[in-house]
């Protein structure tokens, strides 16, 4: 993470220093990659090398779900393609953002897998770790759990063995501001971390590992990249275009949830969201998904 600040401090002086911008739109810059560096440390991104236009296109669609206006989200990615170009002009890092677009206007619903897309991810998923081995063992358990759950990823990658209770099928976490929630999960899910536990971990595992629930190859505690790598690798090849990080699979938990009849009050609780309001963009993404499905099947439509 050092790094990576080191490199957008340096970019800053060179925007004022050479290229002689306003101190308005200095500051403009300043405050859109001050939310870049504080999304890179919730994913476990520590340098420019790690950037990736996955990593763009995810904190955009953040960001406009978040109620950002269509010119602010124009004016950051904007931002994120100038200090990509800058990294590789300089030779700190490559030209990840070169194409990233902004989001047209009005385009705010997010990636959303559809439950035979997710079938078909977890289902691959299962058939590569019955082969036994425990890297594959611990990913469909992170997948299982991320769709079960709608958990965030770095909410993942803290979870302590401790926070899981298999019996009662629920995993505790601790969100944004320090809040700790119950969240519930599937008998899937609850299979996939049992085996990983089971079988999986005890062969990685390392003095180091602590009380991990989830460990990188080489025993440590899981960080973001590794899941971020993971979400790509099985998300490209799913149905559909978009975002392929694992903010992906906290999207379509909480549609299907609402599919399928869940409280939007319930689904506010489990995804920890402080404001009714950001929960609410799940109904606009059911109704869309009624709509296309209504004007594929109707006849008269």
């Amino acid at each position: 993470m050092q790094e990576l600040s080191v490199a957008v401090d340096a970019y800053l002086r060179s925007l004022r220093s050479e290229r002689g911008l306003s101190p308005r739109t200095a500051q403009a810059y300043a405050g859109d990659l001050g939310i870049l560096l504080d999304y890179c440390e919730r994913a476990g991104i520590d340098g420019p090398g790690v950037l990736s236009l996955e990593v763009f296109r995810d904190l955009l669609w953040q960001q406009t779900q978040a109620g950002k206006a269509a010119s602010s989200i124009a004016r950051m990615a904007a931002s994120f393609r100038g200090f990509t170009s800058w990294l590789e002009e300089t030779g700190r890092g490559s030209d990840s953002a070169r194409r990233l677009k902004s989001p047209k206007a009005g385009s705010t619903l997010p990636r959303v897998v559809s439950a035979d897309g997710m079938r078909g991810i977890l289902d691959a998923l299962a058939e590569r770790a019955s082969s036994g081995d425990p890297v594959e063992q611990r990913d469909v358990a992170i997948i299982e759990l991320l769709y079960a759950s709608g958990i965030r990823v770095s909410e993942c990658c803290s979870l302590d063995v401790g926070s899981v209770d298999l019996g009662r099928r629920v995993v505790r976490v601790v969100g944004k501001g320090d809040k700790e929630r119950v969240v519930p999960f599937g008998a899937h899910a609850a299979k996939a971390i049992e085996r990983w536990l089971e079988v999986g971990r005890r062969v990685l595992e390392q003095p180091r590992s602590g009380q991990a629930l989830f460990l990188g190859a080489r025993g440590g505690r899981l960080d973001a990249r590794t899941v971020y790598a993971l979400s790509r690798e099985v998300l490209g090849a799913a149905p559909g275009g978009g975002p392929s990080g694992p903010h992906t699979f906290r999207h379509t938990a909480a549609t299907h949830l609402l599919d399928g009849g869940a409280d939007l009050r319930a689904v506010q609780e489990i995804l920890g969201h402080s404001d009714l309001g950001t929960t609410q963009i799940y109904t606009h993404v059911s109704a869309e998904r009624l709509k296309a499905s209504y004007l594929q099947a109707h006849p008269r439509a």
